[in-house]
């Protein structure tokens, strides 16, 4: 199974914001504008949410995509009625694949291959449903070439002109920024309460990221 979860958490989902945040709830949008400043970065931040897996696809047939970025995942085998799928992967004009595993029934249709790192090598955390963080800790140093997804995500926002939103050097700097966000505003008198706020890690710095212990949100100065 994905880290659903910790997915969610950082909005990894299409119609979600990061930190737990959705785009039906009032001035979400605005609060994670403000906490990124992202009008000083880039004009196109979404309005709304994206289209979910079977939209997406359907959405490249349709040829409104023109670009596609697969992550941690392998829609050619995963997806319901695969054929459909692979015709669209057949029509999308650019398919980019992060992939641990040098044959998989999607890189045929990858107009570039970018080497990731695999379970056993990654270094972050994960989130159970019982909304317990754990560590996960890289049992081996990634292969060759290969590289971890946040470093990846992070040297292509460079090259895009993004890099000062983007100098990371460890996981620990983005989840101190994830831990920041999700206390950010919370708990004003003007608006409900956030249930997902881990703003109690904040600061940990590299050590006490990587001696963090599993512990179960929310994790803040009045819930430690």
């Amino acid at each position: 199974q994905p880290n659903a979860m910790g997915g969610r958490e950082v909005g990894g989902l299409a119609n979600q914001l990061a930190a737990h945040m959705d785009y039906h709830t009032p001035g979400a949008r605005e609060l994670v504008s403000r906490f990124w400043a992202t009008g000083t970065l880039t004009p196109n931040v979404p309005e709304g949410p994206g289209y979910k897996a079977v939209e997406l696809f359907e959405a490249i047939e349709r040829g409104e995509i023109k670009a596609l970025w697969v992550m941690a995942t392998n829609p050619a085998i995963s997806l319901p009625d695969a054929a459909r799928v692979r015709a669209a992967l057949e029509k999308c004009p650019l398919v980019i694949v992060s992939e641990c595993a040098a044959h998989t029934d999607l890189l045929p249709y990858a107009d570039i291959v970018l080497p990731a790192s695999g379970w056993s090598e990654k270094d972050g955390t994960v989130t159970n449903s019982e909304r317990r963080i754990s560590r996960q800790r890289g049992m081996l140093p990634p292969p060759g070439d290969a590289r971890h997804d946040w470093w990846i995500i992070a040297e292509v926002a460079k090259r895009l002109g993004f890099a000062e939103a983007f100098e990371y050097s460890h996981p620990w700097e983005i989840f101190d920024e994830h831990a920041r966000l999700s206390g950010f505003e919370n708990g004003l008198t003007d608006r409900p309460k956030r249930l997902f706020d881990i703003s109690g890690l904040v600061g940990l710095g590299r050590d006490g990221y990587d001696a963090l212990a599993p512990i179960q949100w929310p994790v803040t100065d009045q819930a430690p």
